[in-house]
């Protein structure tokens, strides 16, 4: 199964514009919480900030994933549910 999703991510990022821009806002995401997460303390806001993109890398990650189920129940053209 994570062969398959390997593959049908593969064929999105070369075919799918939504694909691609949720896959390079999540890697944005998660470079900037790993730049928070080098720090040692973090303030209020700080943390406030860090919570906000954990949620929005998550929701990036659950709309990739949602891309590639449509495209796995396309290929197969059944639901997967």
């Amino acid at each position: 199964m994570l062969n398959d999703e390997s593959v049908i991510a593969d064929r999105l990022r070369a075919t799918n514009m939504e694909y691609r821009e949720l896959e390079e806002a999540h890697h944005r995401l998660d470079a900037e919480l790993a730049d928070l997460q080098k720090r040692h303390v973090l303030t209020p806001a700080e943390e406030l900030l860090k919570k906000q993109i954990q949620k929005e890398k998550l929701s990036k990650k659950d709309q990739m994933a949602e891309l590639i189920r449509r495209a796995r129940e396309e290929r197969l053209g059944t639901p997967t549910r």
